[in-house]
């Protein structure tokens, strides 16, 4: 991504600046700071009656009648988002977190830091700017772009970002960083091995097609990402209801989130060898759309039954995964030291754990524990679900394989992830998170629409596991 066109690009200005001081207090540091806060501005204070409650904000005036200051009240548990609001809040200046008023905390401060920079990407904040040192910026700028870059592409229209203008969007990544692409489009998909992804998008507007990044070393640890690209979801022939489709040019939030994640590790040079693949579709209506009942024989040779139409985010990261994996299942010492699959996949994981906590599943306990810790120290949220194997029994078939669906609603993003487990060979680690990529109501820092979720946390943990 063109950091140059990043709407926080200018958000942050290098010390020693002059700064107009911010000074967060909570309910119990109120005390403390009011004592120390010159007459004039307590008298303000108390005129106004402001009470350090999260999100609260009052401008200090200086004897001078200029900004001499500004209270910000914070909810301590969440330093992500303590300076989210004030970009778009704040006479244009430069401002910088009062010193003296706690003690330092560098993760809080780079948390802090980085709720500014998402802050600063709305369009109408004034300009801005808050005081770092130097060695904070350029962090602080490549992971408020890659969120805003999961956002641009969540909220853009299907009609507009189709398969082919998401596999457009994959080579342009692939461009950038110096990286080979590979694509395969339409009847070209089942001889590649693609045959579920082929079933699924043949009914759309637009063939569908898988778009295949590779960089980095050959020899160095193999690490895979795959993203779902379902770029709009009428739910096939088991068609969703009006409600349930108008969100649904949000599907393909997982390769968005897996086109992030690579230009984070590409631009970060980590010392990997990075497979990236987007399998591209509309699951549409029409007379070549996949039919509850229909067998197909997946990449891997296992047959699959179509249980529900609906379901079709599973089948084509089938596909994908097993393309990915299939070399280190040919010389295991070409497997991946990892493997990460993102997808927008089951309603069932939102209503058990609503629109902000991503399911994560996984069938190695140390990478499951270790991003789980980097969710906590990042404050992006995850949490963890099992993989109960006593529910394979939902997805039994009596004419193929497996089916691609239980018939019953009842614990669906389980039985939808030990579907993807079948086509992970058991001694590969992987990561498979269930998002939802949208926010559904306006916050400082995260405006309704598309989203990042597990993106910060997934990059926090692979930049330490595989530091330069």
């Amino acid at each position: 991504m063109n950091h140059s066109l990043l709407p926080s690009r200018g958000a942050f200005a290098l010390a020693p600046a002059q700064a107009i001081p911010l000074h967060l207090s909570s309910a119990a540091q109120w005390p403390g700071l009011l004592g120390s806060l010159p007459p004039l501005q307590r008298q303000w204070i108390a005129t106004t009656g402001f009470e350090p409650l999260a999100g609260r904000v009052l401008l200090l005036p200086g004897a001078d009648g200029a900004l001499a200051g500004v209270l910000v009240g914070i909810d301590p548990s969440e330093p992500l988002w303590q300076l989210a609001a004030l970009p778009p809040l704040l006479p244009a200046g430069v401002y910088a977190v009062a010193a003296g008023d706690e003690a330092a905390d560098a993760e809080r401060d780079a948390l802090r830091q980085l709720g500014w920079a998402l802050g600063a990407l709305a369009p109408e904040r004034q300009a801005v700017q808050l005081r770092v040192k130097d060695g904070d910026l350029q962090a602080m700028e490549c992971l408020a772009a890659a969120v805003a870059e999961v956002r641009r592409l969540v909220n853009l229209p299907a009609n507009e970002l189709g398969p082919q203008a998401l596999a457009a969007a994959v080579q342009a990544l692939a461009t950038e960083h110096g990286a080979q692409y590979t694509e395969w489009v339409g009847e070209a998909l089942p001889g590649a091995g693609f045959a579920l992804v082929h079933a699924v998008g043949r009914s759309g507007a637009q063939a569908p097609r898988v778009a295949q990044l590779e960089w980095g070393d050959g020899a160095a640890p193999r690490i895979v990402l795959i993203g779902k690209g379902v770029c709009f979801d009428s739910g096939g022939l088991d068609l969703k209801p009006a409600a349930g489709m108008r969100w649904m040019k949000k599907d393909m939030g997982g390769a968005a989130h897996a086109m992030a994640l690579a230009g984070l590790i590409m631009q970060a040079r980590l010392p990997v060898h990075l497979t990236l693949l987007v399998p591209a579709v509309e699951n549409g209506v029409g007379p070549l759309a996949l039919r509850p009942g229909d067998v197909i024989r997946a990449g891997n040779g296992r047959l699959v039954e179509i249980e529900n139409t609906d379901a079709e985010g599973r089948l084509i990261l089938a596909d994908a995964l097993h393309h990915a994996l299939r070399p280190g299942v040919e010389d295991p010492a070409r497997a991946p030291a990892l493997v990460i699959d993102l997808a927008t996949l089951t309603g069932a994981a939102r209503m058990a754990l609503g629109p902000e906590l991503p399911a994560l599943f996984s069938n190695h306990e140390t990478w499951a524990a270790d991003l789980l810790a980097h969710s906590r120290r990042t404050h992006d949220p995850l949490w963890r679900l099992p993989l109960w194997a006593p529910y394979r029994r939902l997805l039994k078939s009596d004419s193929a394989d497996t089916m691609n669906a239980a018939s019953t609603p009842m614990g669906g993003a389980i039985t939808a992830a030990l579907f993807l487990e079948d086509f992970v060979p058991a001694q590969v680690p992987w990561l498979h998170l269930d998002l939802y990529a949208w926010n559904t109501e306006a916050r400082p820092g995260r405006p309704k629409g598309g989203e990042a979720q597990g993106l910060r946390a997934l990059f926090s943990l692979l930049s330490e596991r595989f530091a330069p």
